[in-house]
């Protein structure tokens, strides 16, 4: 998670491994469900900050990127 200097902003990095549905089908719902997340994410921190930054979801594919350069390596 990366977060805006002022916290008014957050970049959230997934990593999704679900055996029964499509990766991107589950960042989907995350994605529908960011208000909710958000709420539940002031609920937990409401004492401790003062602004509940804004959420942004992007799939951290840095795996994919280690097992490429692996790959190559490997060659």
């Amino acid at each position: 998670m990366r977060v805006a200097p002022d916290l008014g902003f957050a970049k959230v990095y997934l990593s999704i491994f679900s055996p029964g549905k499509e990766p991107s089908e589950i960042f989907e719902l995350v994605k529908e469900n960011t208000k909710k997340i958000r709420t539940i994410l002031a609920s937990k921190v409401k004492l401790q900050l003062r602004i509940v930054p804004e959420l942004a979801y992007y799939i951290d594919d840095s795996l994919d990127y280690i097992e490429n350069i692996e790959n190559i390596l490997k060659q």
